[in-house]
């Protein structure tokens, strides 16, 4: 009978001790679970940062292509004043060279700074044919 519960003892030590070792591995798989779960966290977000970061550099990209553009856009309407600006000078150029030994420079001034370019060239040669009638 000391044989058979010997025996029996040590069947119940061997099916503790397997019972520790599964537990022991079952623990050990709910935290490799665990740490799965974390690293799929862990892996998504990392995507997400890169998709952000990608749109932050294309957003960085656009902001200067719009910098750009206004720098372009206001160096066209620049060109574009510029012709103007010289016809307009060319005009009383011509005004004054019309009008230079016939009349005073202040007579000049006068009649250029109280017409437009073209109504101070009529004015001008008005007076100075209107000089030469008489």
């Amino acid at each position: 009978m000391l044989q058979h519960t010997a025996a029996h003892c040590n069947i119940l030590q061997h099916t503790a001790t397997r019972c520790n070792t599964l537990q022991h591995s079952a623990t050990h798989c709910n935290t490799l679970q665990h740490t799965a779960a974390h690293c799929n966290i862990l892996q998504h977000t990392a995507t997400r940062c890169n998709t952000l970061q990608h749109s932050a550099t294309h957003c960085n990209t656009l902001q200067h292509t719009a910098i750009h553009c206004n720098t372009l856009k206001h160096t066209a309407t620049h060109c574009h004043t510029l012709p103007h600006t010289a016809t307009h000078c060319n005009t009383l150029q011509h005004t004054a060279t019309l009008c230079a030994g016939r009349y005073s420079i202040s007579n000049i001034y006068r009649c250029t700074s109280r017409y437009e370019p073209r109504e101070a060239t009529k004015y001008l040669k008005s007076q100075f044919f209107s000089h030469f009638m008489w």
